[in-house]
């Protein structure tokens, strides 16, 4: 579909980590703007990864942003949905890689959300153990947080994302102008990791994003502006201080135990991701309170949040032990105990364990009886 030119220059956001640092550019207009790929490396050719729904939207206006930089730009589309983010469809990437006799003067290009940028992210720490890759994220998650911080990944039926590398892009270029078309209900997924960073964080931007919620539900340009970059600022800092996850970084995971064990339980693509860790996060406020970090009030305003938001608020009924089950299986486990991120003051996490009979009372009370 045709794109606006930019009305303004990008902001920009950069990702501080030495010879990996890169430049998160944020604007409406940006992607058919030959301009805003100028900070991707220099190289032979070029090969855009995106699905079936978002390439008849957008793949001509990068593809021509492109040409003039490379010397031959390659499309690849592949199925969409979170059902499809395992080994076979990752397979697709190497297989085009290799179709079109692509050597380590390749640069990959991934347009879409954040099924997307995972997996072209994995494919390029990969191939050749490593290709640069560069993220277009065209969804208001992908753009709040996918895109950005090198995590790479696929699912297995048995975990999600737990294969996968650490794997830095060299250039994020947001395009303000694709969340105008996305589904509300994509819209809404989005939202929940926009929220995430008020009570881990930043309560001034939670106080924000209550007095403009129904602005970012209707896509005020000026209201997702503002929470695209400060969402990027604020994950920019944490993963700047702990690019691998080895402590602080692990507070960008709030609600996510939960939401994986929702994902995985119901089977991928059943609920989006967001809308699972917006669950998520309801279910962790609730473990927070009773850890005594929050106390009802503010697990009742996170609450009514995230149903503003249009997200889930009451989680499926796959049992207590299923969920317990998949919950070990999480990244975060150490020896087999779940590690949640939990709130230990309004705009403060921390990684805690806790009793198995205290989750089984959070599960009990956020969902629903079957």
């Amino acid at each position: 579909m045709p794109l606006p030119a930019p009305s303004a220059p990008p902001e920009r956001v950069d990702i501080q980590l030495g010879e990996r640092s890169y430049p998160i550019l944020i604007g409406a207009g940006l992607l058919g703007e030959p301009s805003s790929f100028a900070a991707a490396p220099d190289a032979a050719s070029a090969l855009i990864v995106s699905n079936t729904t978002v390439a008849p939207l957008y793949a001509k206006a990068l593809h021509a942003a492109l040409a003039g930089r490379f010397r031959t730009v390659h499309l690849l589309e592949l199925p969409d949905g979170e059902a499809h983010k395992n080994l076979q469809t990752l397979n697709l990437i190497f297989d085009a890689l290799l179709g079109h006799g692509s050597d380590r003067k390749t640069v990959l290009f991934a347009l879409g959300g954040g099924v997307m940028g995972d997996m072209t992210g994995f494919a390029a720490a990969s191939y050749m153990r490593g290709v640069p890759f560069v993220q277009v994220p065209t969804t208001l998650l992908a753009q709040v947080d996918s895109s950005v911080g090198g995590k790479t990944a696929i699912n297995h039926p048995l975990g999600k994302n737990m294969i996968g590398a650490f794997y830095q892009p060299q250039l994020v270029v947001c395009d303000l102008g694709t969340l105008q078309t996305l589904p509300p209900r994509e819209m809404s997924a989005g939202l929940a990791e926009v929220i995430k960073y008020g009570p881990i964080h930043d309560m001034a931007f939670f106080d924000w994003i209550e007095a403009n919620i129904d602005a970012l539900v209707a896509r005020d340009p000026a209201a997702l502006a503002y929470a695209v970059r400060r969402s990027c600022e604020i994950k920019a800092l944490v993963v700047g201080q702990d690019e691998r996850e080895t402590g602080l970084r692990a507070i960008l995971n709030f609600g996510h135990t939960f939401g994986h064990a929702i994902e995985s339980g119901l089977g991928y693509g059943e609920w989006l991701h967001g809308e699972a860790v917006g669950c998520g996060m309801v279910m962790a406020a609730h473990l927070s309170q009773r850890l005594g970090g929050v106390d009802t009030a503010f697990v009742e305003r996170l609450t009514r949040l995230i149903e503003r938001a249009g997200l889930p608020t009451v989680g499926p009924a796959l049992g207590a032990d299923r969920y317990l089950e998949l919950m070990r299986v999480d990244k975060k486990s150490e020896a087999g105990e779940i590690r949640f991120v939990v709130i230990d003051k309004p705009g403060s996490a921390a990684v805690s364990s806790a009793p198995d009979a205290l989750v089984r009372e959070v599960l009990a009370q956020c969902c629903s009886a079957g």
